[in-house]
């Protein structure tokens, strides 16, 4: 039995080309089975780095007294927070997702719960990309990820604390299982299937386009091959609900070819320099609809013009003060899933990357100078900036974080007084 009755085009049919009979090839069906408990806020894994002198505590703790010699440590600073940042701070991508669902989704009252979760295998980070896109209008489903079949403790206790209420536009669902994850027991579930991370992107376009009554205008095209380049993609997807779509360097997946051909002429974004997705896809992709490459040379400069990007239809267009942005390690690629309800709520904004030593890359800090927030008289007239910080002090160092917070500050702007005679 079907959950959902209406097909993309608000028929019952599944998209072209995908049988209903064979379960690898099955767009979405309702099942359900296994259980829920606990969550860490995910500072739990801040260890020492060779390159701090800072001690990280195990966890921020509530109610260190005066007297206590590490108090402040405790309470959780500089690591866990500093005046302009807050970080997120799981050893892995699972810990990371549990603690942002639970910040974006308190969960302590009814109307801070969420309606439905998606649940997708934490190792493969080409599908929590895409699933990103479901923690936009109108399904609104935050991340939790999975160790391949097995439920981590952490998400387990996650999607307890939330108790998803249950979607309309999901088909009544509370749980999105995406691709081949636990059951959760007792929750009303929709699958959604593919026989690879082109097939599942596209399942999962189909999924969003039903749950909207249409497809969207918009577009975005990542390489499957290179994750640091396609992590950006995950903070849009998830803000506008555009979907992500995988490309090799040289060719395009048939899958990804079908589910752009369903949206009838779109815009289509290629993110990524031509070393990382060719011409000859581009040309391919432009029988298609009309195509706009964004992108840079290396994956911290290519996430810095992907935020400032915009035209009238796309893009952050962060290129002012005043934004939230969201930085993560390029070697931790579902951490971009993971992290992705924070770009859809909040302080809304770009994903941003610090380089493979979990320092911050001149492009980066670069972009930081350029729309620092400045005050002329009264600092409390200004705008602000804030960051959060995506994994533990291995994966981004609390000297990257204490740099990103001096850039994300609001200052004085000096003004020159004019020359006499």
């Amino acid at each position: 039995m079907w959950c959902m009755a209406r097909g993309p085009g608000g028929r019952g049919d599944p998209p072209p080309g995908v049988s209903l009979g064979a379960m690898e090839q099955s767009w979405f069906r309702p099942l359900a089975a296994t259980a829920l408990t606990a969550l860490a806020l995910g500072a739990a894994g801040c260890g020492k780095s060779s390159k701090e002198a800072v001690k990280a505590p195990e966890f921020p703790t509530v109610g260190a007294k005066g007297e206590k010699k590490q108090a402040a440590a405790e309470l959780g600073f500089p690591v866990f927070a500093t005046k302009n940042t807050t970080r997120v701070g799981g050893a892995d991508p699972i810990a990371d997702a549990a603690a942002t669902a639970r910040a974006v989704f308190p969960a302590v009252t009814p109307a801070t719960r969420p309606k439905v979760v998606a649940l997708v295998d934490g190792h493969d980070w080409r599908t929590a990309i895409a699933a990103s896109a479901l923690m936009a209008d109108p399904i609104r489903a935050p991340m939790l990820l999975s160790d391949g079949r097995r439920m981590p403790s952490a998400t387990q206790e996650a999607l307890d604390a939330l108790a998803p209420t249950g979607s309309e536009p999901a088909g009544g669902a509370q749980v999105v299982r995406v691709g081949d994850v636990p059951r959760p027991d007792g929750l009303k579930t929709t699958d959604l299937v593919g026989r690879d991370p082109a097939s599942l992107a596209r399942a999962i376009d189909a999924f969003g386009a039903a749950a909207r009554d249409r497809s969207s205008d918009n577009v975005l095209v990542v390489s499957q091959d290179q994750p640091s380049f396609a992590m950006p993609a995950a903070a849009w997807a998830a803000k506008s609900g555009d979907p992500v779509l995988f490309t090799t360097r040289d060719a395009l997946p048939e899958a990804t070819r079908a589910a752009i051909a369903a949206h009838q002429q779109p815009h289509i974004y290629v993110l990524g320099p031509s070393s990382v997705i060719s011409p000859e896809v581009t040309r391919d992709l432009r029988k298609l609809g009309s195509v706009t490459r964004i992108g840079d040379t290396d994956a911290a400069a290519n996430a810095v013009a992907f935020a400032r990007y915009a035209d009238p239809t796309f893009g952050w267009g962060v290129v002012d003060p005043g934004h939230g942005l969201v930085f993560a390690d390029p070697r931790r690629p579902a951490d971009a899933g993971a992290a992705s309800p924070l770009s859809s709520s909040g302080k809304w904004g770009p994903l941003l990357l610090v380089g493979d030593d979990g320092e911050l890359p001149k492009a980066v800090s670069d972009y930081l100078l350029d729309i620092q927030p400045g005050y002329r008289k009264d600092p409390t007239r200004g705008v602000y900036n804030h960051g959060w910080i995506i994994g533990d002090d291995k994966a981004i160092s609390v000297g990257a974080q204490a740099a990103i917070d001096g850039l994300l500050e609001i200052a004085p702007v000096k003004t020159s007084l004019p020359s006499k005679g």
